[in-house]
C-alpha cells in the first residue's frame, strides 16, 4: 500500500507542478498583453486569448483578475519576449519562445539546457524557416458537422481543420488570420476551448526511441525553466 500510496502521490505533485507552470505562463501572457493593448479583452484580442487559454486550464477566475490588475500596477515586472533557436540532439530544429526580466540569465539558461544535451543554440533565423506561425482554435466537438464547419469558416482564414486525440476539432489559420478567424467564432457563438499562436514544422525528424528520448528530455527541461513560455522542435 505504501508504494500505492507514493505513486499517487507522486502524481499528485507532478500534476500540481504542471498546473503551477500553466498558472505562470499565462500569468506572463496576461501582463504583456495588458501593457501592450490595455485591461479591456473587448479591445485588446491578446488579452482575450490569454483568458480563453486561462479558462482552458481551469485558472481560478480570481487569479486571472488579480493577474490584470497587478499588470496595470507601477511595480509590474516588464517581461521582453525573447525567442531562441537552436538543434538539439540529431539535428532535431528547436525554437524556445520566452518571457522574461534579464534576457542575459534566460539565454545563459537556454545556451545550458541545449548544451548538456549535445545541441546547439543558433542564431535569429537559424531554424525559424522550418517553422510556419499560425494560429490554433480548440473547439469542443458538440454535434457539429466538419465539413459545413470548414465551408463557413474557410472565407474568415481557416487553413486546416481536424481532430485532437480527445475528438475536440482544431482550426489553424495564418498567424496573420488569428484575429478574423477569434472574430467569426464569436459571432457563430463558438466559445473556444484554447486559442493559441503556435509554431507548425513544415518538415519533420523520425529518429530511433532511443534518440527520440534524447530529444525529448532537453525539450522537457527547456519546458521546466521559468523563463520558457513554449517550446517547439520538428521530431516526428
Amino acid at each position: 500500500m505504501g508504494r500505492i500510496f507514493e505513486v499517487r502521490k507522486s502524481t499528485m505533485f507532478a500534476r500540481w507542478d504542471r498546473m503551477a507552470k500553466q498558472f505562470t505562463r499565462i500569468g506572463k501572457e496576461i501582463a504583456i498583453a495588458v501593457k501592450a493593448g490595455g485591461p479591456d479583452p473587448d479591445v485588446n484580442p491578446a488579452l482575450r486569448r490569454c483568458m480563453i487559454n486561462a479558462k482552458g486550464v481551469n485558472m481560478p477566475k480570481d487569479r486571472v483578475e488579480a493577474a490584470i490588475k497587478r499588470a496595470l500596477g507601477k511595480d509590474i515586472t516588464n517581461y521582453e519576449e525573447v525567442v531562441y533557436e537552436g538543434y538539439g540532439p540529431h539535428g532535431v530544429a528547436i525554437m524556445v519562445e520566452t518571457a522574461t526580466d534579464n534576457p542575459t540569465r534566460t539565454v545563459a539558461n537556454v545556451r545550458m539546457h541545449f548544451r548538456k544535451s549535445d545541441g546547439s543554440l543558433g542564431t535569429s533565423g537559424s531554424v525559424a524557416f522550418t517553422f510556419n506561425r499560425m494560429g490554433e482554435f480548440k473547439i469542443k466537438n458538440e454535434g457539429l458537422d466538419m465539413e459545413e464547419l470548414e465551408l463557413e469558416l474557410i472565407d474568415h482564414g481557416l487553413e486546416e481543420i481536424g481532430e485532437d486525440e480527445e475528438g475536440n476539432i482544431i482550426l489553424r489559420t495564418p498567424y496573420e488570420e488569428f484575429g478574423t478567424m477569434s472574430k467569426a467564432l464569436d459571432e457563430k457563438g463558438i466559445t473556444a476551448l484554447s486559442a493559441e499562436l503556435t509554431r507548425i514544422p513544415t518538415t519533420t525528424v523520425e529518429l530511433p526511441e532511443d534518440q527520440a528520448k534524447e530529444v525529448l528530455e532537453l525539450v522537457d527541461r527547456l519546458e521546466q525553466d521559468e523563463d520558457v513560455q513554449k517550446v517547439y522542435h520538428n521530431l516526428k
